[in-house]
């Protein structure tokens, strides 16, 4: 994969986190209509074990919700692909041995 290709595609991924996460449902998802409806929906609640940086997908202190969706979204984007780049070429420089 070229460069040009990575950089594309990062691009494509921070515009699908800017214009389509704000647009991501409210709704309960699948796992937590399940559990409402079997009535263990309260085992998952509680405290937590560690604290989200960004709760609910929400950006902390931005007032606008799709902003804060949004945000996170970027945010999320951007530290994903910074995490897998950077696995993806160590393990293509311990492969060049």
């Amino acid at each position: 994969m070229t460069g040009k290709n990575i950089i594309l595609g990062f691009l494509i991924a921070i515009a699908l986190a800017i214009f389509i996460s704000p647009l991501a449902s409210s709704f309960p998802d699948g796992l937590e209509k399940v559990a409402e409806k079997l009535g263990f929906i309260e085992k998952g609640e509680g405290e937590p074990l560690l604290n989200s940086p960004v709760p609910d997908y929400l950006f902390p202190r931005i007032k606008n919700e799709k902003m804060a969706t949004a945000v996170a979204g970027v945010g999320g984007t951007i530290i994903v692909f910074g995490l897998t780049y950077g696995l993806a070429k160590l393990i293509k420089r311990t492969g060049q041995k």
